[in-house]
Order: structure tokens, then C-alpha cells, then sequence
């Protein structure tokens, strides 16, 4: 006789929620933090100066993420409800016809007429509502949205991603600031690359790159930008 056995897998996809608000919230802290830091300091100002100005930008960008980003998953865990309402409303209303629209999508997915009509008939009986949240509306656990989770994430992990910068320049000489804010800030934006991709199981190469790339851009603008005002001034 056939032995069976339970094949348990695990997809990466279910923690995409987190990780996109956490790496999100660490890039921008290091790169805008030292972008903040480089353009102060192009422009000639000390180090206490720079570091007022960027514990000042860690603290405004912490709160500028978590309400940006609270703000911005609550308005699609609005759409979600008003959705969910919608269509509670329907099956109350005319549930045969929810029946077909639900059979109609299986047949598009390839079951005949008979069989998609059975399986929205067995789905609806367990949680109708459940069944056209996922095959109609697209709304399942894991991509529903969580605003709470996504703000206090997003300011979280600004704020470590910022600290790092910060700390650069409180080990450094003051005239080697800009140097090793830049080295240490690619480096942090390099580890951060290859963790997000490791945390969704994804390869190395191609996030390390895009982080560190866009994250050196952003740093040069913002410098070029100090040391143009700094001369003017």
C-alpha cells in the first residue's frame, strides 16, 4: 500500500508585506540620511553641525515613513473593506449569481462548465465571502494590508538605517567625514541589498547592484548640490 505523506512548503511570498515597508524604510534612512550628511558637509560645516543635522533628519524621516506609509496602506485597507462590503452585499442579495461569476473565473482558468460550477458551489458553502475575497477581489492573508505593521516597520527600520550614517561620521576625523560616509553608506546599502534578497529568496547580484547604484546617485546629487551653495554662500 501507498504510503502518504504531508509535503509542507514554505513560499517566500507571505513575508512580502514586511519586507517590502522594511527595506524600503532602511534604504531611505541611509541613503537620505547621507545624502543629508555629505550635502552639509560639501558645504563646509563642522561636525557638530552635521550631526545636529542628521539626528535631525533621522527623527523627521522616521515620522515623515511611519505616517507616509501608515497613511498610505490605510487607504488600501479602505478599498479592501468597501470591496468585502460590497460583495457581502451581493451574495446576500443574489447568491446564484455570485455562484456563476465565481464558476465563470474557474472556467477561465481551464475546469469545465459542470466541475467550475461545483467547486464555486463547495467554496461558497465553507465561506462564500472568503472565496470571491480571493478568486474575484484578488484579497487573500497574505496580501492584505496591514497599516499598523507597515508604519511602525517603515520607522523602525529608517531609524537603524539612519543611525548607521550617523555613526560614520561621530568615528570619523572631521576631514575624513565625506569619505567615509560615502564608503560606509554603499557598504551598508550593499548588505542591505544582498539581506532583502536573501529574505525573499531571491538572487544576489541584481539587488545589490540597483540598491547601491541609485544609493550613490542620490549621495553625488546631494553633495554636488552642498558644495554649489557652500561656494555661493
Amino acid at each position: 500500500m501507498r504510503s502518504l505523506h504531508h509535503h509542507r512548503e514554505q513560499h517566500l511570498v507571505e513575508r512580502i508585506g514586511w519586507l517590502r515597508a522594511a527595506v524600503l524604510g532602511a534604504n531611505d534612512g541611509i541613503v537620505s540620511t547621507a545624502s543629508l550628511i555629505l550635502g552639509i558637509a560639501a558645504a563646509s560645516a563642522s561636525k557638530n553641525d552635521i550631526l545636529l543635522a542628521g539626528a535631525a533628519g533621522l527623527v523627521a524621516g522616521a515620522m515623515s515613513m511611519a505616517a507616509g506609509e501608515y497613511v498610505s496602506v490605510s487607504s488600501q485597507s479602505d478599498t479592501e473593506h468597501a470591496d468585502l462590503s460590497r460583495e457581502r452585499q451581493e451574495l446576500k442579495t443574489d447568491p446564484a449569481a455570485e455562484q456563476d461569476e465565481l464558476a465563470h473565473i474557474y472556467e477561465k482558468r481551464g475546469l469545465d462548465s459542470k466541475l467550475a460550477q461545483e467547486v464555486a458551489r463547495q467554496l461558497m458553502a465553507k465561506d462564500a465571502l472568503a472565496a470571491h475575497a480571493h478568486d474575484e477581489l484578488g484579497i487573500s492573508k497574505i496580501t492584505t494590508a496591514r497599516p499598523i505593521q507597515a508604519g511602525l516597520t517603515s520607522a523602525a527600520t529608517f531609524s537603524a538605517g539612519a543611525a548607521l550614517p550617523l555613526l560614520a561620521v561621530i568615528v570619523s576625523p572631521p576631514r575624513y567625514i565625506i569619505l567615509l560616509v560615502v564608503v560606509s553608506a554603499l557598504l551598508f546599502l550593499a548588505v542591505l541589498g544582498a539581506l532583502g534578497a536573501k529574505a525573499g529568496g531571491a538572487g544576489y547580484v541584481k539587488p545589490v547592484v540597483r540598491v547601491t547604484f541609485w544609493g550613490a546617485l542620490a549621495m553625488a546629487v546631494t553633495a554636488g548640490v552642498g558644495l554649489l551653495v557652500g561656494k555661493a554662500v
